[in-house]
């Protein structure tokens, strides 16, 4: 499978709002306000009908622990940067609050189009479980180290959340049994897919490529446990747990996944370095190309 391709509609997304922020009329004006649709209504129904949708199937417990320890992992791992001995002095922690999420949160778009082509409806209905158990998880981490060193209070930024709520209550219709109206399915889709094409638009249109100069200590850790640290770890756990095929290439996928692109919009949202964050999402998408080949091509 050629991966470069599949990535290749996200990155040209981020080009096109790049360059129409900079040499056109569609200034930072213009992209403070889709920002702010996408934050506060486009992505929270997206994440709430991706979830809605996917019937979640509990009896795979191995895997779903399997996933909740890798994404708790990932979590671990990001947090932990400012205490590593030979890098804590070069990162700044104002910085680290924002891009931790790059470490461990991950694109759902790309994953629902690379499962799908990979494993089709079963690969599907196991990548719903781990969308609906770690979104909520990772939205939640990574609103806590900005809303802890913004001086906010923790529970008020989630109530506020826009992403956490979504997620929240999809999974709660889920588990409930509750199902989207048929009449309505064309509705979401279409704001979905408009939802993901703003959103790294928005991410293009916040790029400084520049700025990730000043933290390259930080870009580059959060990078490596996002795209090389996780599709190892994904592999030992598939082997201690004793995955089968299609939960073991579930589970690699989800592993070496692109950050998502909602990294940048949650940053900017909350007051923090967006370029920055942005430049990071960038290049992410970009080591996606090498971390889904490793992951599903040497290590399996």
């Amino acid at each position: 499978m050629n991966y470069a391709q599949l990535l290749f509609p996200d990155f040209s997304l981020i080009l096109c709002g790049y360059l129409l922020c900079r040499y056109t009329g569609l200034d930072r004006t213009v992209w403070s306000q889709v920002e702010s649709l996408v934050y506060y209504f486009l992505f929270p129904v997206l994440l709430f009908h991706s979830i809605v949708k996917s019937p979640l199937d509990l009896n795979a417990s191995s895997f779903i622990i399997s996933g909740i320890t890798l994404g708790l992992s990932g979590i671990v791992l990001s947090y932990a940067l400012p205490y590593v001995p030979l890098i804590k002095n070069n990162i700044d922690l104002h910085d680290h609050a924002c891009s931790a999420q790059i470490g461990f949160r991950f694109n759902s778009f790309i994953a629902l189009a690379l499962v799908d082509r990979l494993l089709g409806a079963p690969g599907l209905l196991l990548l719903a479980l781990l969308i609906g158990f770690c979104v909520p998880m990772f939205n939640i981490a990574a609103v806590w180290p900005m809303a802890k060193h913004g001086q906010s209070h923790f529970f008020s930024e989630l109530l506020k959340n826009p992403l956490v709520v979504g997620t929240v209550l999809g999974l709660s219709a889920n588990l409930a049994g509750l199902q989207m109206p048929q009449f309505l399915e064309p509705t979401l889709s279409r704001i979905g897919s408009s939802s993901i094409a703003l959103g790294l638009m928005a991410a293009g249109a916040g790029l400084e490529l520049k700025i990730l100069n000043h933290q390259k200590t930080l870009g580059v850790s959060v990078l490596t446990i996002r795209h090389l640290i996780l599709p190892f770890l994904a592999w030992e756990l598939a082997q201690w747990f004793s995955l089968d095929a299609t939960q073991t290439t579930v589970l690699l996928t989800f592993s070496a996944l692109p950050t998502a692109s909602t990294c940048y919009v949650l940053a900017v949202r909350m007051g923090y370095n967006g370029p920055y964050v942005a430049g990071l999402v960038t290049l992410s998408t970009l080591c996606g190309i090498a971390s889904l080949t490793l992951a599903l091509g040497l290590l399996q």
